[in-house]
């Protein structure tokens, strides 16, 4: 990030050369936009997460595991819903488990699945890292409540139209 602001949004400006050099500019200047916030985005939760050893992809996963009625969720069930190839969901795992925030345990009934269950100190570290999160809302600044929502509905739209979901 720079240490001073520019003059101008040089988003808006790219967005007007392009309009003149190459054609409509919405869609490029509405992906730019995201993508640049996105980069705003991923520094303030990193930089919050940092400190309780965790990425955004572990904490992710202490918090579906935390979500979940017994605290233990399949490893496949847990890439379905962080939509994570199975690869990703075992290096996460590992980490996890690595630290004493998760354990592998064998499902009760299914010896063909192993379930990854939160420990008590992986809850702790949840806790304590969602207070680190939520207190600077997400990185997420400069919108109200209502914007917040209107946005996530917006992009809900752009992630159901390329089947991350059917609602």
């Amino acid at each position: 990030m720079t240490s001073r602001p520019l003059p101008f949004d040089p988003i808006a400006r790219a967005a007007e050369i392009w309009e003149e050099r190459i054609g409509p500019s919405e869609a490029m200047a509405a992906v730019t936009s995201v993508m640049r916030v996105q980069q705003i985005i991923q520094s303030a939760v990193d930089g919050a997460l940092r400190p309780h050893g965790l990425t955004f992809a572990r904490y992710e996963a202490l918090v579906l595991l935390s979500f979940s009625k017994r605290g233990s969720l399949p490893m496949r069930v847990m890439g379905e819903r962080l939509q994570l190839h199975p690869t990703s969901v075992t290096n996460i795992v590992d980490r996890l488990e690595a630290d004493g925030l998760v354990k592998r345990t064998p499902h009760p009934t299914d010896r063909r699945t192993t379930l990854t269950e939160i420990t008590e100190a992986g809850r702790e570290r949840r806790e304590a890292a969602t207070k680190a999160v939520t207190e600077i809302d997400f990185g997420l600044r400069g919108l109200t409540s209502r914007q917040t929502r209107q946005l996530s509905e917006l992009l809900a739209r752009v992630r159901k139209s390329v089947g991350d979901f059917t609602d």
